[in-house]
């Protein structure tokens, strides 16, 4: 029966085991997005464990970067910073991927010498971010992107999964989830256009379409994933009828045979799930025909329920991998499972809450 433990083809690469790694934004970076480059090299190599490593959200232009110490990957010198962090995990035998993002409207001004940010619509989100002058600012009303700015960002999307595949990374994951600026055109609260890209929801996932096309197209549709997070509700992005928006664009990406969809959605009774929103995965499960990562609040138990009962063909998880390098080895011998530090240390910029956890061959040989 297949189970966590099972090997799975995903797209080009076969892969030892289902439990696979979330993106998760750590910071850890220098000035202008370039990863340290050691650290990082550390901390994904000592979790080259995971059937595949979905490495943080990292910006694809100057335009999209706004959270704090956090990488890019538009030009050579964030290339090169990333080049050892995947010679480290390939070393160990694992297989990265590196998720690709733009944050639209959720970029302030102090991040992008004072612009106006790009959004699909000039509407804008809640909440605030610390800045590069170690403030917190609200975000603003962004500018609504014209027809050349949608042809730039698509064409960075581009670039930058052709510098990560120069890097040395298996492959991409387009971020089309969390409220940044791919989920911005999708959902109808954020996109108020009258042109191709708005209005219909043809139209409100044709950016997101074309960005998956370009990058297919540029670097092969077996090293291409994508993430949704069809009922998140972060910065205040909505949409009138999810279900609908988000069955129409799931139908559509199985146009491209895609290595994965990512689907980012708390499980009923885990921590961050909402009683109020229907939970859909298992309805866009019998729409899309390729492979589908579940993430959002799994134990090992509902993992294996979720694979077994095919809801998922793989899970990825978040916390348990930042507390557990060795997670696959802890779930293999049903160990004890380290607690993570106190999230403050999630997006601070250095080794303390990054690669201070031990593995159990650590522990042994201190026992």
């Amino acid at each position: 029966m297949t189970d966590l433990f099972s090997p799975i083809q995903l797209g080009d690469y076969q892969l030892p085991n289902r439990v696979f790694m979330a993106p998760l934004t750590r910071a850890r970076s220098l000035a202008g997005g370039v990863p340290k480059a050691g650290l990082k090299a550390e901390y994904y190599s000592e979790r080259a464990s995971a059937g595949l490593i979905i490495a943080e959200a990292t910006a694809i232009s100057p335009m999209g970067l706004g959270w704090l110490n956090t990488s890019g990957i538009w030009n050579e010198a964030q290339q090169e910073a990333w080049t050892p962090v995947t010679d480290a995990v390939h070393e160990k035998n694992g297989h990265i991927f590196i998720q690709l993002w733009h944050m639209g409207a959720i970029v302030t001004p102090d991040f992008i010498e004072g612009k106006q940010p790009l959004s699909a619509s000039n509407v804008q989100l809640e909440g605030e971010l610390r800045t590069p002058n170690d403030r917190k600012q609200k975000l603003v009303e962004p500018k609504a992107m014209t027809i050349t700015d949608i042809s730039q960002a698509q064409d960075e999307f581009v670039n930058a999964a052709k510098k990560s595949i120069a890097a040395g990374f298996d492959g991409v994951e387009i971020h089309a989830a969390n409220g940044f600026l791919i989920d911005q055109f999708i959902r109808d609260k954020t996109n108020k256009r009258k042109d191709q890209y708005g209005g219909t929801i043809e139209n409100r996932v044709r950016f997101c379409l074309e960005v998956v096309e370009k990058i297919s197209k540029e670097i092969g549709s077996g090293k291409v994933g994508i993430r949704i997070s069809p009922t998140n509700t972060v910065w205040g992005i909505k949409d009138s009828d999810y279900l609908k928006t988000f069955s129409y664009l799931v139908k559509q990406l199985n146009d491209y045979d895609l290595a994965y969809l990512h689907i980012l959605e708390p499980k009923p009774n885990s921590d961050h799930f909402i009683e109020t929103i229907d939970y859909i995965t298992p309805k866009l499960r019998e729409l899309y025909q390729g492979i589908i990562i579940a993430n959002g609040g799994y134990t090992k138990e509902t993992a294996i329920l979720s694979i077994q009962s095919n809801e998922a063909d793989a899970i990825a998880f978040g916390s348990s991998f930042i507390a557990n390098p060795d997670l696959v080895e802890r779930f293999m011998k049903n160990a004890h499972l380290n607690e993570p530090a106190d999230d403050s240390l999630y997006y601070s910029n250095d080794a303390e809450g990054y690669t201070k956890y031990p593995t159990l061959e650590k522990l042994r040989k201190t026992a």
